[in-house]
């Protein structure tokens, strides 16, 4: 196999896995910043303890991907600077995003997220970049169970109609 056997590290990373984990890292910084910003929107405990767990998963991600980045020569993108805390109480009703707002949207990362992941692991010749974002995959899917059932328990999630299969003797 040539320079593709051996450690999977030692092989060079192909355009692709290079714009796709440069991308999604860019993505990520963004995403935790966002969550920064929407705990301070926030007013629900288990809605803050997800989001905390959101950002933590960010970074835990960042500094992996940054990590391997480095390792190639390639510069990292922009990070953001972190959000100060505020009280929810302290932002206007009309200025602030509701609990509902925020969980949809980070139910919708999580699942963009997985789209994500699953992408770059479909690309990945390297092993260790698959699996790397397989991991993330695990983490957010993960996560993504634990938001809908927050979602559902608190009454937030909004179905789509439902199809209730009618009985041909109607």
């Amino acid at each position: 196999m040539g320079i593709l056997s051996g450690n999977p590290k030692d092989e060079p990373l192909h355009y692709g896995e290079v714009y796709s984990t440069w991308s999604y890292l860019l993505a990520g910084k963004g995403m935790a910043s966002a969550y920064q910003t929407m705990l301070s929107h926030s007013g629900d405990g288990d809605l803050k303890k997800m989001l905390e767990e959101a950002i933590r998963l960010c970074k835990q991600e960042e500094a992996q991907i940054e990590e391997i980045l480095k390792e190639n020569g390639i510069g990292l993108p922009p990070s953001p600077p972190d959000r100060p805390e505020a009280c929810v109480y302290d932002i206007p009703a009309g200025a602030r995003f509701m609990d509902p707002e925020v969980a949809a949207k980070l139910a919708g990362d999580l699942a963009a997220g997985l789209v994500g992941c699953s992408t770059i692991m479909g690309q990945c010749i390297r092993e260790d970049i698959a699996g790397m974002f397989g991991q993330f995959h695990t983490q957010k899917a993960a996560l993504g169970v634990k938001v809908l059932r927050m979602n559902k328990e608190k009454g937030w999630l909004i179905p789509p109609p439902l199809h209730l299969h009618k009985s041909d003797n109607c």
